[in-house]
């Protein structure tokens, strides 16, 4: 009966209301439009871009058949992962020092640890250009774990990303809940593994798609930060659309927004299922 009961909205409230959701449907559009043209674009049976000639798949096979293309999104992808990983690590146990515990120019740490996220990337990738040439740190990709010069960037300006998220989700804890389990014979680990990490487990999966994503599609400190045989995809593509705006660009990047938009779906939907889990 509810339904039914509802007030009826002025005219005013109403033309407000039509007039927001126009301007996020206009806003929505000119952000998403040039996505769907790129993803349309790469099934264009042409070489060029401009004008439309005929459905075909055949540069999603030229696209899988380019060694250097492939090399160049497994680098990344496996930069990316790796980044996210410790990213995770580093900025949960930060956002946990700095919301717990007081200590000697915390505000300065606070800060410093800031400066990745204000900091222009150029400004960035031309410091660690400079430091990592001077401690001569090698730049191709480091096995087994991969800590080359690239890697170690990407670590440092995702992991603040990660704190951030982190802490706001921290704001919302409830320290009781923590030093009832404490009282009835946790011990420290105990209580952050049963208590405290299930309360941040929606903001670290959110900090790591952050994570994962900014060092996936990063440009500028990559650009700065590779050798001459380290080569990830962003700078791939860059160098292939020096020359040519190709279908191949088109149907490499449609595949690399499948992948990140696929990722996001399951990681939301395992976020839903948590959620509901913990609610009954």
């Amino acid at each position: 009966m509810a339904l039914f009961n509802r007030t009826p909205r002025a005219p005013l409230e109403y033309s407000r209301t039509l007039w927001l959701r126009g301007w996020v449907t206009a806003v929505m559009v000119f952000l998403y439009a040039p996505l769907i043209v790129l993803m349309v674009f790469s099934f264009n049976d042409s070489k060029r871009n401009v004008v439309w000639r005929g459905f075909s798949t055949k540069y999603y096979v030229k696209a899988w058949n380019d060694s250097t293309l492939v090399e160049a999104l497994v680098n990344s992808l496996t930069i990316a992962a790796l980044a996210t990983l410790f990213s995770l690590v580093l900025g949960t146990f930060a956002a946990i020092m700095l919301w717990r515990f007081r200590f000697p120019f915390k505000g300065a740490v606070d800060g410093v640890m800031s400066l990745p996220i204000i900091v222009p990337e150029i400004c960035l990738g031309v410091a660690f250009l400079i430091f990592f040439a001077a401690i001569d740190w090698p730049s191709g990709l480091i096995w087994p774990f991969n800590l080359s010069a690239i890697t170690i960037a990407h670590i440092t300006f995702c992991f603040p990303f990660v704190t951030m998220v982190v802490r706001s989700r921290l704001a919302s804890f409830n320290k009781e809940q923590e030093e009832a389990a404490k009282d009835l014979g946790a011990s420290e680990w105990q209580a952050f593994r049963d208590v405290l990490l299930p309360h941040i487990r929606p903001a670290l999966v959110a900090g790591a798609l952050l994570a994962f994503t900014l060092s996936l599609d990063d440009f500028v400190i990559t650009f700065f930060t590779a050798g001459p045989d380290t080569i990830t995809f962003p700078v791939k593509v860059y160098s292939m659309v020096r020359f040519s705006v190709t279908p191949v660009v088109n149907a490499a990047s449609t595949v690399l927004i499948i992948l990140t938009v696929v990722l996001t779906a399951l990681a939301l939907k395992y976020q839903g299922v948590k959620s509901i889990a913990e609610s009954h």
